[in-house]
């Protein structure tokens, strides 16, 4: 409970910025409340009881003068110094009892004086040893005891002496109590508590308060900003006032309105683009099919021409073939960029499409001297537009044998409760991991000085990964240079299933196994 506790705690000072000011400056106003009752209670104490001291000589140095002015009158033929200090010290006994003022001890050689019930030790013995080390009065704290039911006291003891004719002194002990007095700092003590706790909860719910009112633009401006970014282009915040947080609300619909204009720019851009690549797509293909007639006229008739003029007959019509197929990649593009491709979705067996296409291909590998090896689950069905994966997979299988150096290349069909995955593994040149992000950009080339046997219009891994998201599936690609690329196709069994998974790993397993091996 105690880690939920910690963890929620986290979050939320983490997640929350009013929490986090609230939090902040209660600490420091708790510190600051706590230092300043400190002070405040120590001044009080110290205010209280000196002013308490301060009577309490003031009131003992009057009546042992009295006493000691009595003292010193008294004939001493007639009235013994034991009998007149004894008489003296239950009539100050007497007064002291009076409003409950003190209580008084006198000691002398044979006994103790004074107020009946009062404990020995309510007198400490560093005082007692105070007195006769010298003329005038001595105070000190201590705890007032009874001999009887009475509760013990916090008090306050003033030690003097009496002088007699012909007599030691006698030591006289008043003891005042300081019960009020504690009370006192006591109900200064609870009104300082509760000042303090009003003014935290106080200062919580107002700095609570004007944080909300300092953040309430920033999150408008948070909100505005995730609008925006969501395409939301026409919402604009609200300008009040002249301060700070109104020009943050006009530099925000000032962005919004660049954001729009330059958004739309792009947009024009690119629709622009999209109907150059489009129309001259279009508009290339009649001069192709011309071009097309005569280069197959002159490719049929070319065992009659002398070699140079029927090598040229033969790369002419290679290159025408290139060329319609750029044509047809980039009419494919623009479809994409457009938003018209669309999916003839049906179930379909792909253990048995992917045979199918690596059958296609074998006797392409076989040239390359590559041999290519199925690994398939049965029956892994989901429901695609079968042209769509024959293409990706063209694609992928193509570039594997053009990039494998003739070393083998696995196919691998994996299927799961939700997913099918098809992954092509080759061991040639590889690519690094920067190049990794790179390869579904259109017309790019790791190395364009590597010299190529299939010639490829550099649009095929980008029309594959537009095939796989138009599935709502995954298109990954793994690589490292020297040992080989892995590329694997991920789609749902269902379609407008959200992936969740692959059954096939992004890195290679077989790599995997090689490392353990050279590990151990």
């Amino acid at each position: 409970m105690d880690g939920w506790a910690r963890n929620a705690g986290f979050r939320l000072w983490s997640r929350s910025l009013p929490f986090r000011v609230v939090v902040s400056t209660l600490a420091a106003a708790f510190v600051i409340l706590v230092t300043t009752g400190w002070f405040l209670m120590e001044q009080s104490s110290r205010g209280i009881l000196a002013g308490k001291t301060q009577a309490s000589v003031a009131e003992a140095s009057a009546v042992v003068a009295t006493m000691q002015r009595d003292l010193s009158t008294t004939d001493l033929r007639t009235t013994s110094a034991s009998e007149r200090i004894s008489r003296l010290a239950r009539d100050a006994a007497n007064r002291g009892q009076v409003g409950n003022q003190y209580f008084v001890v006198v000691e002398t050689p044979i006994s103790q004086i004074g107020t009946a019930g009062l404990a020995a030790d309510s007198i400490p013995a560093s005082i007692r040893a105070m007195v006769g080390s010298g003329d005038g009065l001595w105070s000190t704290p201590t705890v007032i005891r009874f001999t009887d039911s009475r509760p013990d006291e916090p008090g306050l003891v003033v030690a003097a002496e009496l002088e007699a004719p012909g007599q030691a002194p006698y030591p006289i002990f008043f003891l005042f109590s300081t019960s009020q007095e504690r009370q006192t700092l006591a109900v200064v003590q609870q009104a300082t508590l509760a000042t303090g706790v009003f003014l935290l909860a106080g200062l919580s719910v107002t700095v609570y308060l004007i944080s909300l009112l300092v953040l309430r633009p920033v999150r408008a401006a948070r909100l505005a900003a995730e609008r925006l970014a969501a395409g939301h282009l026409d919402d604009r915040m609200a300008v009040v006032g002249t301060e700070d947080l109104a020009g943050l609300a006009r530099s925000m619909n000032h962005m919004a309105e660049e954001l729009d204009k330059k958004i739309t720019q792009l947009q024009n851009l690119s629709l622009v683009q999209q109907r150059f690549v489009s129309d001259v797509s279009h508009e290339l293909r009649t001069p192709l099919t011309t071009i097309r007639m005569a280069a197959e006229v002159l490719h049929a008739h070319r065992a009659t021409f002398d070699p140079a003029s029927g090598r040229s007959s033969e790369l002419l019509s290679a290159e025408l073939d290139r060329f319609e197929e750029l044509l047809t990649d980039l009419l494919e593009i623009s479809r994409f960029d457009a938003g018209a491709a669309e999916l003839s979705l049906d179930d379909i067996d792909l253990s048995v499409l992917v045979g199918e296409e690596v059958a296609a291909l074998q006797r392409f590998a076989e040239q390359s001297g590559t041999v290519m090896v199925l690994d398939a689950d049965a029956r892994c069905i989901a429901e695609v537009d079968s042209r769509r994966i024959r293409r990706i997979l063209r694609n992928l299988i193509t570039n594997a044998i053009e990039h494998g150096e003739g070393r083998p290349i696995t196919v691998h069909v994996r299927g799961d409760d939700q997913s099918v995955a098809i992954a092509v593994r080759d061991h040639g040149v590889g690519f690094s991991a920067t190049e990794g992000g790179q390869v579904f950009n259109r017309f790019w080339r790791a190395d364009p000085s590597r010299g190529r046997r299939v010639g490829g219009t550099g649009l095929g891994l980008s029309i594959a990964l537009e095939d796989a998201r138009l599935h709502g599936g995954w298109l990954t690609a793994w690589g490292r240079p020297g040992l080989g690329a892995q590329f694997r196709l991920t789609v749902p069994r269902r379609a407008g299933e959200t992936l969740h998974g692959s059954p096939w790993p992004v890195v290679p397993p077989d790599l995997k196994e090689v490392t353990k091996i050279a590990h151990s």
